[in-house]
């Protein structure tokens, strides 16, 4: 049958299986909407409060549910608005369909009104990007874009389309979803054997697993491989929840805020088996001593990462689901019970600690972990807070943690929680935030309450940049150049006015009383806990160190 672009656009959503849209509507992408306006109880449109909401929403979408997150803005601002959510999908491998429309085909290169060379802004930070000039082309380009996003490595794909194409007609016909392929070559059966090799004569293996192992879906035959070979697991940022964090092989978070456990274990090991990581500078510290008395096994799906930042000893490419099978298949039942009570002795030596005499970020998370009994969905800003939020709430399952972790996103945490809201209603949605990061994109809060998603936004407020100061205090000679927010701003009455509930917690005592409160209200809430501005994260590697030489602030003393 003959249908207009916008038509076809919307029909093609519904073909994948598209229930939830986050967006903001402009002058190119009217026919859009107008048939969003028709379709609305087939696909619910959220209404950010910016663009870039709408790609962070899209993208915490896509991580708390697996599926792929849709977003959608206009032409010229509109669509760099969601540059910086785009990239951090780019960053963390997290599939996202990014749509915007364009100026007609006969105006562009023209420096007409709202027009911008979004596809080439967005090359460098997609998986694939297009500009859809023929109506004819758009089904098959939308269709495209979903198996890219979410096939292999997944990522974001950005589809412009100008709005000429959303008015003229072209044939339509309905077509089932294609399967996206997990990995398209061959598994290297020698370096299968050559890993089981390495294996079999280590003593000292320790596993490391990063955010490839949630992409792949990955954690059985994880856990079955950590069970056969016998050996401890620690994780970075993005692979929180790959491991259950409550088992007593697994040490903690591994790098410039990783557990000394994890740190040193790491250096004392003769064989490091990495899954589905990059080795990203702040995991490996000083990349020249890292991991320096171990061989290192390196499984990812994109070879591109193989030998990138850290030279190995054996690579095996391919799908993590697929190789971890593989080798279970190949191993044998071994035994590190020695090297495994040395790593849960340094476990005892070198326990995470804070003060708990006093309101601080860490008991704000250890009082969420108790409230929930751990079955949460915890969204994070960047920062301090990111990093309390990695080291002291146990993540037992993937999907629980979503945090920008390649890019580093300030302001990612409250657009992502809405998304999360979206796609797991069923599940209790944090955001723990630092106040800095809370004022970059608190405006969400408009959006949660506008359709009553019920996040909790959780800001630890210490009046500072609280990462940036920690660096002045330690490195920079305690100038604290603009990273003091001390002024008159006031969260619960910017939440009030916001349309979410609001309530400030300056006392440890207050704290539990508050978060079961929040969790009873089911609207948005804001909690704004006073915490010290020199509270620190510890333990921490100065930038450019060997991860053996983490330090704590007894450290210091």
């Amino acid at each position: 049958m003959q249908l207009t672009g916008a038509q076809i656009v919307v029909e093609c959503l519904k073909e994948q299986g598209v229930d939830t849209v986050f967006g903001y509507p402009g002058g190119t992408i009217l026919n859009i909407y107008d048939e969003l306006y028709k379709h609305s109880n087939e696909i619910r449109h959220i209404l950010t409060s910016h663009e870039q909401g709408a790609a962070h929403a899209a993208d915490g979408y896509a991580r708390a549910t697996g599926k792929v997150g849709v977003c959608m803005a206009t032409s010229g601002p509109g669509a760099t608005n969601l540059v910086t959510g785009i990239a951090t999908a780019y960053m963390d491998s997290i599939p996202v369909v990014a749509i915007t429309c364009n100026v007609g085909v006969a105006a562009l290169g023209k420096d007409s009104f709202q027009e911008v060379d979004i596809k080439g802004i967005t090359m460098p930070i997609t998986k694939h990007n297009y500009i859809v000039k023929d109506v004819n082309q758009l089904a098959d380009t939308i269709r495209k874009s979903f198996v890219i996003a979410k096939s292999g490595r997944p990522g974001p794909v950005h589809i412009d389309i100008t709005k000429d194409v959303t008015e003229k007609k072209a044939e339509y016909i309905y077509e089932e979803p294609k399967e996206s392929e997990i990995f398209s070559g061959e598994i290297d059966e020698a370096a299968l054997d050559k890993a089981v090799e390495l294996i079999f004569h280590a003593k000292k293996p320790f596993v490391f697993v990063g955010g490839g192992v949630i992409r792949s879906d990955a954690s059985e035959e994880l856990k079955k491989f950590v069970g056969k070979i016998h050996a401890p697991v620690a994780d970075s940022l993005m692979g929180k929840g790959a491991f259950d964090g409550n088992d007593r092989a697994y040490t903690g978070m591994i790098g410039m805020h990783g557990t000394k456990t994890s740190n040193l274990g790491v250096m004392e090991s003769d064989l490091l088996i990495a899954v589905g990581v990059r080795f990203s500078d702040r995991v490996v510290g000083n990349a020249k001593t890292f991991a320096q008395n171990a061989k290192i096994i390196h499984i990812d799906i994109d070879a591109a990462e193989i030998n990138k930042n850290i030279k190995v000893d054996c690579s095996i490419v391919g799908d993590a689901k697929a190789v971890l099978r593989k080798l279970n298949a190949r191993l044998e039942q071994l035994d590190h019970t020695d090297w495994l009570n040395h790593i849960y002795e340094m476990k005892r030596w070198y326990p995470l600690t804070y003060n708990k005499n006093m309101l601080t970020g860490p008991a704000v998370v250890e009082a969420i972990y108790r409230a929930t009994g751990g079955d949460a969905i915890i969204c994070t800003e960047v920062g301090q807070n990111q990093m309390w939020a990695a080291q002291f709430f146990k993540y037992d399952r993937p999907r629980k943690l979503i945090s920008s972790g390649g890019l580093g996103t300030m302001g990612f945490g409250l657009g992502a929680a809405i998304g999360a809201k979206c796609g797991c209603p069923d599940k209790l949605v944090f955001n723990i935030a630092g106040d800095g990061c809370f004022r970059m994109n608190l405006n969400e809060l408009a959006t949660a309450s506008r359709y009553n998603i019920p996040v909790i936004e959780v800001v630890l407020n210490n009046h500072v940049l609280g990462m940036v100061r920690q660096w002045q205090t330690l490195f920079y000679g305690q100038r604290y150049s603009n990273t003091v927010l001390n002024d008159n701003v006031d969260f619960v009455k910017v939440a009030e006015g916001l349309g979410a509930a609001g309530m400030r917690i300056t006392k440890l005592d207050e704290l539990d009383d508050a978060i079961k409160k929040a969790v009873e209200m089911k609207t948005p809430v804001v909690l704004d806990c006073i915490i010290d501005c020199d509270d620190k994260v510890w333990p921490m590697v100065a930038p450019g160190a060997s991860i053996s030489e983490v330090f704590a602030g007894e450290d210091l003393q």
